[in-house]
């Protein structure tokens, strides 16, 4: 008798869809060239040289577009984020290296890779491109279109062959899901940015006014700094004390939300696979286990084997369960260190703000320029990276835990053998706090016996002054061979808490696991100080609203002389004089704002209280 996931595996083993994702892949270049240039023609250059060539030809269209601003992007963050989502399943075609259209040796796989790369990337720019373009209403019609095409090429291919041959009824919908759910966003998305410039367009709404150089956060943060006396706190939440806390005059990226949606839905496609995985072995190990158990039935249970092969089954059985088991708390870790990492680029970016770099290693201090400009192209990829290498490593880890458990606590209960496991257990630990009470004990008599008394009652701790030297060198004398055998423990134990810390905080790019004066080597890491870096110098709020300043006085400047010349090319009419135009606006601020003539300065036969009631009452009249 056949079971229910049986026939579904065969069933879909000959399932031939009419839609090759891959194929399709391809032909999608088409389309997305055709948005290019389009989009490319609307845009213009801003500086065109004129020179002998045929250039000239084109005048300034076919301009640059830019999918994001992979920098300075704080504006439909989640649009992004979300187009970056469509792409998951394209980059775990990658990740698994499944991007094959040639045979070609071993050595130039990278530069397969590369090209992969490069094609998914050009397949899903018009996601971008349409999301930034200025045109909006072009725009909208194409992303829209666009959006549409793969829409509905992923509905059909996974309505033709909806079950797969591991996990069984809708395996294709588990692993296409986050992608259909991320293409429906953006055609909502680019159906709400063509209503909205349609209604633009035809005059029933003001046009949006442009992106402004400097964001309203970065301008609340600078407020802030500003502040003589800082606002009264309100009482926070156990969420914002313990977890985290919102701040309205910080806002992450869109690099940095696009990344961590990408993550998350590559994580999840992880798991699946590896579930996938999982389900393929256990079925082989369950094809072996009964071979093994028809050849003891073979032997009447009387053979040499018999015992190697009951432990055989028993490791396999325990093998699978703890595998099963470890899946949740392995992929909980990885996607609380997704969110944590958030948190610590928050923490970051402000100290770095502040001008402090004590948290970063002395050789971070100064980074070179052009490896923080190829760490910021790096980060994003290499995050996406750790997380799902580290979620395998973190699994094998936490299995072998478990096992671990298993063989030393479990087993031997369920094996009847429960009271010699809790002697061992007593005698193991036993024996670990002897040599933790002797190590303690040590510390106690140094600090009774061989320090000087407190110089003062406020003293934390005793001087680092030597008493009883003649008790001391006998103590260290007879101590030393003891710590000889103490330091071998000790030796074995950092081992051990190395390889643990390093294992489980290898998803975690914004920290190290190397060594004091070994950071260098850790590339992961230091992509992290080189992308913080550049966001560091590019958007740190004090330096944009700097510049804002004198971008602002410098378009005044130039509206002001712009005023002037056309007064003077005027043939008639009235001229007004800088210092009158000057006088007029400063009566108006006054008589808008009369409290502001007691904080001017006063001059000799004026009376500013005076000039006050007289604003005064003309303003209430």
């Amino acid at each position: 008798m056949i079971s229910a996931n049986s026939r579904t595996r065969q069933l879909n083993g000959t399932c031939i869809s009419s839609v090759d994702m891959e194929l399709f892949l391809h032909y999608s270049l088409i389309p997305s060239l055709f948005i290019i240039l389009v989009l490319s023609f609307l845009q213009r250059r801003e500086h065109r040289k004129q020179r002998d060539d045929t250039s000239h030809l084109l005048g300034n269209r076919f301009g640059i577009i830019i999918p994001l601003d992979f920098v300075g992007t704080f504006s439909n963050r989640w649009s992004y984020g979300i187009a970056f989502g469509a792409t998951a399943n394209k980059v775990m075609f990658l990740f698994s290296e499944g991007y094959q259209p040639l045979h070609i040796p071993q050595w130039a796989q990278a530069f397969v890779l590369l090209i992969g790369g490069m094609e998914v990337g050009l397949s899903h720019f018009p996601f971008f491109a349409c999301l930034s373009s200025e045109f909006r209403l072009v725009s909208s019609i194409l992303g829209f279109s666009y959006s549409l095409i793969w829409f509905a090429v992923t509905i059909l291919y996974i309505i033709q062959c909806p079950h797969g041959q591991f996990l069984g009824k809708y395996e294709t919908v588990m692993f296409y899901w986050p992608s259909l759910l991320c293409l429906a966003f953006l055609l909502g998305r680019f159906l709400h940015m063509f209503v909205k410039s349609l209604r633009v367009h035809l005059g029933w709404e003001l046009q949006m006014e442009e992106k402004p150089f400097l964001e309203v956060h970065q301008a609340e943060h600078v407020k802030r700094l500003l502040r003589r006396a800082p606002l009264q706190e309100t009482k926070k939440s156990w969420f914002q004390t313990r977890v985290y806390e919102w701040d309205p005059c910080f806002q992450f990226p869109s690099r940095m939300i696009g990344t961590t949606v990408l993550a998350f839905i590559c994580l999840y496609l992880f798991i699946v696979i590896e579930f996938c995985m999982f389900m393929y072995v256990r079925d082989e190990l369950d094809v072996f286990e009964g071979e093994l158990e028809n050849y003891i039935a073979s032997m009447n249970q009387m053979g040499t084997l018999t015992p190697v092969i009951l432990q055989v089954k028993e490791l396999m059985n325990v093998s699978k369960g703890v595998w099963l088991v470890t899946i949740l708390p392995a992929s909980l870790t990885c996607v609380s260190y997704l969110f944590h990492i958030l948190a610590c680029y928050r923490k970051h970016i402000k100290r770095l703000w502040a001008g402090n770099k004590h948290f970063l290693p002395l050789k971070f201090h100064h980074p070179s320029s052009s490896k923080s400009v190829v760490a910021i192209a790096r980060y994003s990829g290499w995050q996406i990276a750790y997380i799902l290498w580290g979620y395998l490593i973190i699994h094998v880890v936490q299995s072998l835990c478990g096992l671990m458990i298993m063989y030393s606590l479990v087993l031997p209960v369920v094996h009847n053998q429960g009271l010699e496991m809790l002697q061992g257990l007593g005698i193991g630990t036993l024996t670990i706090s002897i040599v933790l009470g002797l190590m303690i004990l040590q510390v106690w008599i140094a600090t009774s016996f061989f320090l000087q008394p407190k110089m003062s009652t406020a003293d934390k701790q005793k001087p680092l002054a030597l008493n009883n030297r003649k008790a001391f060198h006998n103590f260290n004398y007879f101590l030393f061979f003891y710590n000889v055998l103490l330091g071998l423990g000790a030796c074995l134990s950092r081992l051990l808490i190395s390889c643990i810390l390093g294992t489980w905080l290898i998803a975690r790019i914004d920290r190290t696991i190397m060594q004091n004066g070994y950071e260098g080597a850790d590339m992961g890491f230091s992509a992290w100080i080189g992308m913080l870096y550049v966001d560091h110098y590019h958007t740190n709020p004090v330096l944009v609203s700097f510049c804002n300043i004198l971008i602002t006085g410098h378009r005044e400047r130039r509206l002001q002389q712009a005023i002037k010349y056309w007064c003077l090319n005027q043939s008639a009419g009235p001229r007004v004089s800088a210092r009158s135009r000057t006088r007029w606006l400063l009566l108006q601020t006054l008589v808008n704002n009369p409290k502001l003539v007691m904080l001017r300065k006063s001059r000799p036969g004026h009376s500013s209280r005076e000039f006050a009631q007289i604003l005064l009452m003309g303003s209430e009249s």
